[in-house]
């Protein structure tokens, strides 16, 4: 009989899917120790992972390495811990476990119980997260070097002078190449400021993003302002990006407080500025430009 797993690979059982090349697949676990818990497998099934031909085995590695990366930029933790158990399912899988303490690769702790939703929203979260196997990369980076050249210069604080927080860091990656579509399209730029000295006035906003004081500003909600690029069926027509969309909210929501959209001006080119606070107080967030005439 075959295992559940591979009833999965076959597309019997659905699965919250986060990455797949022709021999390998990876998923949420459904009885997760903490939110991001991912197995990988192989298509094939072995049921003990050190029965794998070494070809196979390191590839499946080669592949969980991917996968980890994925969800260590997708899932606020320390580590990504890395375990094989191989009592449960007749079939070799490997647990990638997202670490902020030793204990939560405790087997023993009582498994977790995560919503359908935040299941969909992790998955797509750690998918827009993996990174294209070595090939696939050398050809992104091929045909997107503009865009690159763009999206990798420093952001700067208030001051002018290059930070290397770790959360512009982290918003630098998942901003990389995508696009904000409105009547044009315009680049996501990762930036960071000094938080200001009292409060987020009009005039303060106005002054970071280079404008007159006394500029109009309007403020949205994160959702509602990304809800046409985080949409698999919205402007950018392309799943995958859709899925760097919502892992770039999922991470403005969860690491920074007091999130919020700030539009200012009133057209054609309405400069847009995404902010919230970091642990340390600073602003962090991405700035783009929208075109409404």
């Amino acid at each position: 009989m075959a295992s559940i797993f591979s009833r999965i690979v076959a597309g019997e059982l659905p699965a919250y899917k986060v990455a797949e090349d022709e021999h390998h697949l990876a998923f949420l676990d459904i009885t997760p120790l903490v939110e991001g818990h991912t197995l990988v497998i192989p298509k094939r099934e072995v049921d003990y992972i050190f029965d794998l031909p070494a070809a196979e085995l390191a590839a499946l590695h080669l592949f969980a390495q991917r996968v980890a990366k994925g969800v260590g930029a997708a899932v606020p933790c320390k580590r990504v811990g890395v375990a094989v158990i191989g009592l449960e399912v007749p079939h070799a899988h490997i647990h990638l476990i997202p670490m902020k303490h030793v204990s939560d690769m405790n087997f023993a702790n009582p498994k977790i119980k995560v919503a359908e939703a935040r299941m969909q929203e992790l998955a797509a979260a750690i998918a827009g997260q993996v990174p294209a196997a070595a090939g696939e990369a050398a050809s992104a980076h091929s045909s997107a070097k503009g865009e690159r050249e763009t999206t990798e210069t420093p952001a700067a604080d208030a001051t002018g002078s290059a930070t290397t927080d770790a959360s512009l860091t982290q918003l630098r990656q998942l901003t990389q190449g995508l696009q904000f579509i409105s009547e044009s399209e315009a680049p996501l730029e990762a930036v960071s400021y000094a938080a200001p000295a009292g409060k987020l006035t009009d005039a303060t906003l106005a002054q970071l993003a280079g404008l007159p004081a006394e500029t109009r500003v309007e403020k949205q909600e994160l959702t509602y302002f990304l809800r046409n690029h985080t949409a698999d069926d919205g402007v950018l027509g392309d799943a995958a990006l859709a899925n760097r969309f919502k892992a770039l909210q999922m991470y403005l929501k969860q690491e920074l407080e007091d999130v919020q959209v700030y539009r200012l001006g009133s057209g054609p080119q309405v400069q847009v500025l995404v902010l919230g606070k970091t642990e340390s107080g600073q602003l962090a967030g991405f700035k783009t430009v929208l075109t409404e005439t």
